[in-house]
C-alpha cells in the first residue's frame, strides 16, 4: 500500500485463510488503521473489518487488522482495492489544495 510521504505500509500477515486475514500494520497508528477499516467496510464483499491496538508501551505502532470477506473476493483483493481507493482519495485531496 502507498500513502502520502511514504512508499508503502509494511504488513506482517499473521493469519491468512480463504475468507479471513489478520495482519499487523507496522509503524502505523489509529489514524491509518481507522481509515483502512472504514474504507474496507464500504466494500460489499467485506463481512467485517476491525483493528486493535495493543498496550501503548509494547504495540503502540502496530495495530492489528482483522478482515473477513464473503468469499466472492479474497481478503487480499479487498485490501488491495481499499488501498487503491485510499490512494485515489489522497491524490484527489492533494489536487484540490
Amino acid at each position: 500500500m502507498e500513502k502520502a510521504g511514504c512508499d508503502s505500509v509494511e504488513l506482517e500477515i499473521l493469519t491468512h485463510e480463504k475468507t479471513r486475514l489478520e495482519a499487523a500494520l507496522k509503524g502505523e497508528d489509529h489514524t491509518f488503521a481507522n481509515l483502512l477499516r472504514q474504507t474496507l467496510k464500504e466494500d460489499t464483499h467485506v463481512v467485517s473489518a476491525a483493528y486493535k491496538v495493543g498496550h501503548p508501551l509494547l504495540d503502540k505502532e502496530r495495530p492489528v487488522l482483522f478482515l473477513e470477506t464473503d468469499g466472492k473476493e479474497s481478503p487480499k483483493e479487498a485490501l488491495t482495492k481499499a488501498a487503491r481507493k485510499i490512494k485515489e482519495q489522497i491524490n484527489e485531496f492533494g489536487a484540490k489544495l
